[in-house]
């Protein structure tokens, strides 16, 4: 499995904005061939970055969703207006351990 982690600093007083931009997103990744999972994190400490989660099959799914029409239509908007700072943190990993119930 992949992860990818995007660390968004979002101004105080901006948070509810952001969340409510999540939660209204277009969904388009959801169908990307590949995709497992997307979370987004809240900190509870003043001063941290969100965290949004995409957890993909393999890299190459990352890579394909990024290179995709579907990848442009979702972020057409973003950053213009966004309730998110512009400097964000993009961070890929590969899970090497994983554990679920059951």
């Amino acid at each position: 499995m992949f992860v990818v982690a995007n660390r968004i600093s979002v101004p105080k007083g901006q948070e509810a904005a952001f969340e409510a931009r999540f939660r209204g997103r277009a969904r388009l990744v959801d169908q990307a061939p590949g995709f497992v999972r997307h979370e987004v994190l809240r900190p509870l400490e003043d001063g941290r970055p969100y965290v949004v989660l995409t957890h993909w099959r393999d890299r190459a799914s990352f890579e394909a969703w990024l290179a995709s029409p579907a990848f442009r239509e979702a972020h057409r908007d973003a950053g213009g207006g966004s309730a998110a700072s512009p400097d964000t943190v993009l961070e890929l990993y590969e899970v090497v351990d994983s554990t679920e119930p059951g």
